[in-house]
């Protein structure tokens, strides 16, 4: 077969005879399908390559594409369009046209001849080829899209040109390849270059990202989730050989319409849901202007969202490719990098809604206290090796280091509870001690700064066959719209006549709290309780003796029966009764209530605050006018740490109220009172105060860097400083997980 060397020559501006030479000499090579690939070649061939290429090149390009198309087994089962778009091509983009065919013939051969798929095959080439070539990323390429010869004349190239690279190899064993990018990412951090291969289907790739969990993988998925397809900066484009219409934006040669393209971004972009939210990305550098650095990275913001441990990234990894922590929208706090045994911070935020890059210094930093150092140590261990007495978690911390000490060991404690108890979440079912609450959810509005609100809504009925308390149960979550949260409908465990305060409410409650905290991002302090009926019978009983969990409290047309009003001087709570509700006289009883906690509310300024309705001519049915109470409780935000408690023991008895703990619920009784008042630095306990009872204080409460002074029943027990530790906290934790209301110091009466 003879060689045919050609020459493209313009003479008088007219193109010369060249090109029907080539498509003649395809055809003499390869019969129809040889000339069919030429005249497709051609066809599209840009302006430029008519001017230079010549025949020879043109020529072992189409010969090599046909090689590899017989000889691999994937590429057989190629269509002859993809083949002739994606693999005969002899470019990418724009770059120096190299004859690169047979070199990488020659070198990707030998590592994909055990292959069995041309996925399995793009997974050996992203692997090993760049390693074969020496070329990995670096910023100090000639040029973004440089042509395989210059990059590794270099060794070093960036997104492009090794997506360039990439393409080639794969076109060099009949693998159908084009590069796909974006001008813009939608956060405005720059652009990008990655690889499309077909294997059944497109699937993508990062260049020189070899991710050993397979294809349709890479740190930049979240960035393109966010690309608008009509938009031509913010769109995501695959280059093609085959014009039609629309070409590739070249951020190096802005205006060009060199390169053709098709529109890839449907293939990448999520449809925007749920509420706003925000990314936080970080880089770490050992000096400014340096190279990058490798370290553990933690987010300690405030309310400990999404801290877990992320590596940064170095070497020849893409500049864009970093950790990045999802957050909510206004999250400000720290960022704390572990080199070794060293640590160091920063602060950050607030963020706004969508993407923020964070570059950090190490010489810049701040050195981490030792206390945090040794609790990120210990956090690094397996849970079930973590030792609760080791010494990491008994050393003293300072204010700062309590903040971050609380959001560090919350957001493990979170992140247990999510792995725990996702499955009674999904079935909408807690189990325990022998009873089950299941309930029904309704979301309402976008979730705020800080976190979802949580409505408890109780149902009436009790003393009554199952399927009328099932008909009021269906008939409670059609009651109340709130403008914003979860409400919740749950269904009484039994069909007594107590049904909403019989003993096992309380911890089912408070498990139902910790999973939408753990789970559904419900911020603690926004927690309001409901009921209508014998619904409201459990506002009445329940509010009281849990109102260190509540924001709001609400009783619609329920009996009190023998409940205290006394636990609820830290509670916002409402009273709504229809006038002529006379049954078991809760019309009067209302009443006699509603003068009570006036009394109450003047005789103790800043306390009971509350809100009255007594529905003149209105029965037990109030004609929704009660729902007024929504708007009324949404105002309020609990106060884990308020300066004034009186705790009443119900007949239910709790060991821990707000900031106070007695040892156990065996020494309590009902009846038992307690009173706590902080002012200043001094704690005053009234009451019944058992030997053992621990005071669990806080930053919020009182200064923990002075002395404190704490007195029972008018006698000074103590007068000196108590030490905040990583210990104290754990322990809070462990018997609530709530974080603003953990301690991070307690103190035990003698």
């Amino acid at each position: 077969m003879r060689t045919i060397i050609l020459a493209w020559v313009l003479i008088a501006g007219v193109r010369a005879a060249p090109v029907d030479d080539f498509i003649e000499a395809a055809r003499e090579h390869h019969g129809a399908a040889g000339e069919e690939a030429a005249r497709f070649l051609a066809e599209h061939m840009p302006v430029a390559d008519r001017q230079s290429l010549t025949a020879d090149f043109l020529i072992e390009n189409l010969d090599l594409a046909f090689k590899s198309r017989a000889e691999f087994p994937w590429a057989r089962t190629v269509s002859n369009e993809v083949f002739l778009n994606d693999v005969l091509p002899y470019a990418v983009f724009d770059e120096v046209r190299d004859p690169w065919r047979v070199d990488f013939l020659e070198r990707a051969r030998p590592l994909v001849k055990e292959a069995k798929t041309a996925g399995e095959a793009v997974q050996i080439l992203n692997r090993e080829f760049f390693k074969q070539i020496k070329v990995h990323y670096h910023t100090g390429r000639k040029a973004p899209n440089q042509s395989p010869k210059e990059s590794m004349e270099t060794g070093r190239a960036t997104c492009t040109g090794l997506s360039i690279i990439l393409v080639n190899a794969c076109r060099a064993v009949g693998i159908p390849a084009r590069a796909v990018g974006t001008p813009q990412w939608a956060n405005g951090r720059g652009n990008h270059t990655w690889v499309e291969v077909w294997d059944g289907g497109w699937h993508f790739t990062g260049a020189d990202e070899y991710d050993p969990k397979g294809l349709d993988r890479g740190w930049f998925t979240g960035d393109a989730a966010q690309a608008e397809a009509t938009s031509h900066q913010l769109a995501i484009y695959a280059t093609s050989w085959k014009k039609e219409g629309l070409s590739f934006p070249l951020v190096w040669s802005q205006g060009s319409q060199n390169v053709a393209a098709v529109n890839v971004t449907a293939r990448y972009a999520k449809p925007r849901t749920g509420p706003a939210a925000s990314r936080l990305g970080v880089r770490l550098f050992g000096e400014p202007g340096g190279d990058r650095q490798i370290a553990t990275v933690r987010v300690i913001d405030g309310s400990g969202s999404d801290a877990n441990e992320q590596k940064t990234k170095a070497g020849v990894t893409d500049l864009n490719d970093m950790p990045r922590f999802g957050l909510p929208l206004g999250a400000a706090g720290r960022l704390v990098f572990t080199r070794g045994d060293e640590a160091r911070e920063m602060v950050f935020g607030p963020l706004t809604e969508g993407d923020s890059t964070v570059d950090a210094v190490w010489s810049r930093m701040a050195v981490c206290s030792p206390a945090i150092t040794a609790l990120q140590q210990w956090l690094a261990g397996p849970r079930a090796q973590r030792l609760i007495d080791s010494p990491a978690l008994r050393l003293p911390l300072s204010r700062k280091d309590a903040d971050a000490a609380v959001a560090m060991l919350g957001s493990d404690c979170l992140s247990r509870l999510g792995e725990e108890r996702k499955d009674e979440m999904e079935k909408k079912v807690i189990s325990l001690n022998g009873k089950s609450l299941r309930w029904m959810e309704k979301s309402f509005g976008e979730a705020p700064p800080g976190g979802r609100s949580l409505w408890i809504s109780m149902h009436g009925g009790g003393g009554a066959p199952a399927a009328v308390n099932d008909q009021q149960w269906r008939n409670q979550i059609q009651l109340y719209t709130p403008a914003e949260g979860i409400y919740i409908a749950p269904r009484a465990p039994t069909d007594t006549w107590n049904l909403w305060h019989e003993s096992h409410i309380d911890s089912l409650f408070e498990r139902l709290i910790e999973d939408h905290v753990a789970l559904r991002g419900v911020n603690p302090d926004r927690i309001y309780l409901m009921g209508y009926s014998a619904g409201g019978d459990g506002v009445w009983q329940l509010a009281p003796r849990m109102a260190d969990r509540f924001a709001a409290a609400a009783m619609m047309a329920g009996h009190p029966n023998d409940a205290s009003l006394l636990g609820l001087r830290n509670l916002p709570f409402a009273i709504f009764m229809g006038g002529n509700d006379s049954a078991y006289q809760r019309n009067q009883i209302a009443a006699d209530r509603v003068l009570e906690i006036d009394r109450l509310e003047k005789s103790d300024p800043g306390g009971y605050v509350h809100l009255s309705k007594i529905y003149e001519g209105l029965g037990h049915w109030m004609d929704r006018k009660d729902a007024e109470a929504l708007p009324w409780m949404s105002k309020f935000h609990r106060n884990p740490w308020p300066g004034k408690i009186v705790w009443r023991q119900d007949d239910v008895v709790h060991d821990r109220f707000y900031w106070l703990k007695i040892p156990d619920k065996t020494a309590a009784a009902a009846g038992q009172e307690m009173t706590a008042t902080v002012e200043g630095q001094s704690i005053r306990l009234a009451g019944v105060v058992p030997s053992g009872s621990t005071l669990r204080l806080s930053d919020a409460l009182l200064d923990l860097d002075r002395e404190v002074i704490v007195s029972v029943n008018g006698r000074q027990i103590i007068a000196a400083k108590v030490p905040r530790t990583a210990a104290a906290i754990l322990q809070s934790l462990q018997e609530r997980a709530d974080l603003p209301s953990a301690a991070t110091a307690v103190w035990v009466v003698p």
